[in-house]
């Protein structure tokens, strides 16, 4: 009954077909090797393979209760697990092998253990062997445990008839599999999910399952090629990423964009598959269906790949229903939605929470009588979801119960609504969870490194609070507003199919702060003296796991330090992106262990770089800039209301202009008050990204505008400011390196101060008030009638002082006036 039989293929794996019968055959070898008792329980730890299946129908056929375990567990999961509901029988592969004696250590008695691997390809007889499984319905066939989002390892009892349930739900109900499909089995089978979808409905019709040797996409894509792979179940955060590079694709050629917005016009998926037909090849050319399950799946996603012509079936259910409560009937797909209720479910809701009674409902939590009572009244099961039934009878929904956040204002907030905002918001954001704090919304927050790197990022933290936190508290309700938040370079805690463990995230909030003492110091020669150099750099304590960018937050001086210390060092010249690309301190550490040339630690010289000989010409000095100026000056006087002072304090000699950087307007208000003589010597600098066509670079070369690409290459973009100051001239910086979001001076960079001092140059430090108000950050027009103060402090020669000490005093002279 649930194991078909015949010469037809049941399992295709790494290129090999294996037929039903040999499924049997295999079955009944591995069940000869199990105690002789009945009603029994056993284990299955072990990665997705062909022997996972042989275990599994092995403890059917024996009349054994199956008990999947995470292959993902801890040791000590595993050991709870095995203590709570003591399966007689363990299958374990050799690749968990470790994991499970490290976790028999806890556990209180002695199971039996079959190795995978050992039995997995065991003789068996040339005749054919059909065995009978026809199990009581009424029988415990799973015991499934899930901590989902809350945290507390359950076991659901599901008997066959839950079981039977959901298969008939798909196959004679709705045809969504039939005998000549073939199933990608791809997410792990210990999820009731992928075993009911992938494996348990495919043998009962005697449909194909093809094992996808990884996660990977040229494995995934391979074997769809390989063998015609016409279902996929998968959960949202794998179509999420295949979208996603589909529509990357799409978006770089205006021609495929024309026909996307054709085919959403059209909306017939016969034409949506001729017109991409390269899609549909890439996955197989055989797709007829794509089924999520697991978590909600993102309406964008599901419309986008009913454009390219693919049917996605959205269904919503639980392991406590077997797990289909609702699906998405083929010739009904409703995006948004995820379908109508199984024909023998009763759906209703309390409170706005969807409950749910019918033959798919489990039989309770294994050995937990209270948590049974709490989730299972009058037959209901209380599923914790929040959603309603549209008039067609399809369901949405809506959140989770427990994770409604609640403030003290009696304000409700659905965190998963919110973090899909901000996701969809900006690109920066990889993924982000919110949960809260007293009461407040706090976040952490995964960036997106390949965009970071692509806009040249310095301050990723500073960075994702401007761009992304500030952003989105400046467009929503004051209590939906986020007041903390953590950078996190790695991935947040999820269930294996993708739902968020907001239980787990105060917690790794608060490890971000405290795991220092936690990471053992490595003894590398190499990394001790990487770890040297950059704390003494950044003046803070730097761990192996810490990452170069996120979390030791190197600018491009740092970046660049670093570099020519490697290089006099170790003997390695690398770009700064190759070094970022290694991520972490020991990464990069190892890297240098290996490929070192020799080892002395050397000083990195400034004065040398600055004396190096450059091919850097000047820009000309037209006097249309001078005119230019004065005429703004003209126009600024009245609108702005603008003043100044101290013009008497810049020097007759070379000098570096440095004032605080508040609008974009900035550099035309100090030069403003320039003479004549000192604009046209006076040198500014521009970033290459700002000046990127032919007719900015030909204003920039004729207009004392040197341009720089601090980011990328910040020696050469020195020696450039070095030249001009070399030849007599001045040069205008902002050390700050960028406006300031806040009104308030932001720290100062050395780059300035490694020019005066290795050049003997003073340093004019400029107070700009009442630019930030005139123009804030995120304004299109100044504000009339504000005043803008611009006044030239006494200059500050660099004699007796360190980069450090002489960029300090600079700062400090600039707050101290603005007092």
């Amino acid at each position: 009954m649930f194991l078909q039989t015949g010469d037809i293929t049941a399992i295709i794996e790494k290129g090999r077909h294996i037929s039903y019968n040999e499924v049997h055959q295999r079955v009944n070898a591995i069940a000869s090797l199990y105690p002789k008792n009945s009603n029994g329980k056993a284990a299955i730890y072990s990665e997705n393979r062909s022997g996972w299946v042989y275990s599994f129908y092995s403890a059917w056929y024996n009349e054994y209760t199956v008990v999947p375990i995470d292959f993902m567990a801890t040791p000590h999961e595993v050991a709870y697990l095995l203590n709570d509901c003591t399966p007689e029988v363990v299958f374990c592969s050799k690749q968990m092998l470790e994991a499970l004696n490290e976790a028999l250590k806890e556990v209180h008695y002695t199971p039996k253990l079959i190795i995978i691997d050992d039995v997995e390809n065991l003789p068996v007889p040339n005749e054919k062997v059909a065995l009978s499984i026809n199990p009581s319905m009424d029988k415990t066939a799973l015991i499934i445990y899930t901590s989902g989002t809350t945290g507390s390892p359950k076991g659901v009892m599901l008997s066959f008839q839950n079981l039977m349930v959901n298969i008939s739900a798909v196959t004679h109900e709705i045809e969504i599999l039939v005998p000549s499909d073939t199933a990608l089995v791809l997410l792990p089978l210990h999820h009731i999910f992928p075993l009911m979808g992938s494996m348990i409905a495919s043998c009962y019709l005697g449909a194909r399952m093809a094992f996808s040797p990884s996660m990977a996409s040229e494995d995934i894509i391979r074997t769809m090629q390989d063998y015609k792979v016409s279902t996929i179940i998968g959960v949202p955060r794998l179509y999420s990423a295949i979208r996603r590079g589909i529509m990357d694709k799409i978006n770089k050629s205006l021609i495929a964009r024309g026909l996307y917005r054709l085919a959403a016009k059209v909306n017939s998926y016969s034409f949506s598959r001729i017109v991409f037909a390269t899609v549909h090849k890439k996955f197989g050319g055989s797709i007829r269906y794509l089924v999520s399950g697991g978590a909600a799946l993102d309406p964008v996603v599901a419309r986008d790949f009913q454009v390219l012509g693919f049917k996605i079936l959205e269904g919503f259910g639980m392991t406590e229903a077997a797990p289909m409560i609702t699906f998405t009937r083929p010739h009904k797909i409703v995006v948004g939605s995820a379908g109508a209720p199984v024909d023998c479910c009763k759906v209703d809701f309390v409170d706005g929470e969807i409950i749910v009674k019918g033959p798919n409902v489990m039989q309770g939590y294994y050995n937990r009588p209270e948590e049974t009572a709490e989730v299972l009244k009058d037959g209901w099961l209380y599923t914790g979801d929040l959603g309603y039934l549209d008039k067609n009878n399809y369901i949405h929904i809506t959140g989770r119960k427990k994770e409604i956040i609640v403030l003290s204002n009696g304000k409700n907030i659905n965190p998963a609504i919110l973090e899909a905002e901000i996701e969809e918001m900006s690109p920066l954001v990889k993924e982000i969870g919110i949960f809260q704090k007293g009461d407040q919304l706090s976040a952490i927050v995964v960036p997106n490194t390949s965009v970071l790197k692509e806009l040249a990022t310095t301050n990723v933290e500073e960075t994702i609070r401007w761009e992304v936190i500030d952003r989105y508290n400046k467009e929503t309700a004051s209590y939906k507003k986020i007041i903390s938040f953590t950078v996190y370079n790695g991935e947040l805690p999820r269930t294996r199919l993708g739902k968020i463990q907001r239980f787990k995230l105060a917690e790794l909030a608060s490890e971000r702060k405290d795991t220092e003492e936690e990471i053992p110091e490595v003894k590398i020669k190499e990394y001790l003296w990487i770890k040297d150099f950059l704390e003494k750099e950044k003046m803070v304590k730097v761990r192996p796991t810490d990452h170069l960018e996120m979390d030791l937050g190197l600018d491009s001086l740092d970046k660049v330090s670093l570099q020519m210390f490697l290089a006099t060092t170790f003997g390695l010249k690398m770009e700064t992106n190759e070094i970022l690309g290694f991520g972490t301190v020991i990464k990069l550490s190892e890297h240098i262990r290996e490929k070192k040339k020799t080892m002395k630690i050397t000083q990195i010289n400034w004065s040398e770089i600055l004396r190096e000989k450059t091919k850097f010409k000047m820009p000309s000095t037209w006097i249309t800039g001078s005119i230019f100026i004065k005429t703004l000056k003209l126009f600024f006087s009245v609108y702005f209301r603008l003043r100044s002072s101290g013009q008497e304090n810049i020097p007759e000699g070379p000098c570096i202009i440095a004032p605080n950087h508040q609008s974009y307007l900035d550099g035309v208000f100090v030069s403003a008050f320039l003479k004549h003589s000192q604009i046209r010597k006076t040198f500014f600098y521009a970033k290459a990204k700002h000046v990127n066509n032919k007719f900015l670079k030909f204003i920039a070369n004729k207009n004392n505008i040197i341009v720089v690409d601090i980011d990328q290459d910040l020696k050469e973009s020195i020696q450039k400011m070095g030249e001009a100051l070399k030849t007599n001239n001045n040069i205008m910086i902002f050390p700050e390196g960028t406006r300031t979001k806040t009104g308030e001076l932001g720290d100062f960079k050395k780059t300035f101060a490694i020019l005066s001092c290795e050049l003997n140059i003073p340093i004019v430090p400029v107070s700009l008030k009442g630019a930030f108000e005139a123009l804030p950050r995120g304004s299109r027009f100044p504000k009339p009638f504000t005043k803008v103060e611009v006044d030239f402090l006494p200059p500050i020669y660099p004699e007796g002082h360190t980069y450090d000490t002489l960029a300090q005093q600079v700062q400090t002279q600039i707050e101290l006036f603005q007092r």
